[in-house]
């Protein structure tokens, strides 16, 4: 059961100001912070939420020509049926991020988690980078779905994952194919994939996700040690793919915590948590800005 009846529409109200003080309160008080990112925590940066039906039609209208819906090209087969149109895809979202300046919620957060006295860590779903961009330590961020920003052989000729700063895709508006040369395994030649994890996927190199995730799992375990007061921040994951809302909510039970959710259309939580409906970058800078 969540509270959801309670929460008025997007734009605010008492009980959004009253949600935001008892947030900002737990911030002030807390001295771990956990921050947890879904798709919705780029929008504000202009970034769209490429499972959102119109958001995707919308970025990919050579595709939506062909038929396709966002899982159904996300998908690791397209390496091997048309590279150049896999390339197309993911080489468009890379440069996207590439070319995309996070929004001042992100440094927010980061100001927010450094002044902690056990720190923070970052789980997030998105591919794109930004956290890092923003300034985010690399060591204290796990994103479970892999990062654009790092590639792996399509032939698996080994275990490398290395990094695709070097990497330039050029796309072909028009008819919406990668042009030549396409990223490629430095070891073997082959054709080279972003590391991250697609639909009907059972080639994606976990091992990088696996490192980050021990190290999480690290930080847990000294802020259970020590007793800590953690509180956990949750922006823009929705239910479609709910892996970051049920972490959020699974960690903030096993800590006694309150997990404050910040998500304009899906913002119910479980008794005794915050829900707020608001953007990413209002919601995070009215908790913050109170905060300090």
């Amino acid at each position: 059961m969540t509270d959801s009846t309670e929460i008025p529409g997007a734009g605010g109200g008492p009980l959004v100001d009253q949600r935001i003080d008892q947030g900002a309160a737990l911030l002030r008080s807390a001295d771990a912070l956990l921050i947890l990112a879904g798709a919705g925590m780029g929008v504000d940066s202009g970034l769209p939420d490429f499972r959102g039906t119109q958001g995707f039609l919308r970025e990919y209208p050579a595709i939506a020509k062909l038929g396709l819906r966002f899982e159904e090209v996300a998908q690791p087969a397209w390496f091997d049926r048309s590279p150049e149109l896999a390339w197309a895809f993911y080489g468009h979202r890379l440069n996207l991020y590439r070319e995309t300046a996070p929004h001042a919620g992100f440094r927010q957060l980061l100001d927010c988690g450094r002044r902690k006295k056990h720190g923070y860590f970052v789980f997030t779903s998105n591919v794109d980078g930004q956290f890092q961009k923003a300034g985010f330590d690399s060591e204290r961020i796990v994103e479970c779905h892999g990062s654009l920003q790092q590639l792996q052989c399509c032939n698996r000729c080994s275990a490398d994952i290395w990094d695709a700063a070097g990497e330039t895709v050029t796309v072909d508006d028009a008819t919406f194919q990668a042009r030549p040369p396409l990223p490629s395994c430095p070891r073997c030649g082959a054709l080279a994939r972003p590391n991250v994890l697609m639909f009907e996927d059972w080639e994606w190199n976990l091992s990088r996700t696996q490192a980050q995730e021990f190290r999480f799992q690290g930080w847990l375990d000294t802020l259970r040690q020590v007793r800590a007061r953690l509180v956990v921040v949750e922006v823009g994951a929705g239910t479609a793919i709910p892996t970051v809302r049920n972490l959020s909510e699974r960690v903030a039970e096993d800590f006694g915590a309150t997990l404050i959710r910040i998500n304009p259309r899906e913002p119910e939580v479980p008794p005794r948590h915050l829900g707020i409906p608001l953007n990413a970058a209002e919601g995070i800078h009215r908790i913050c800005g109170l905060s300090e």
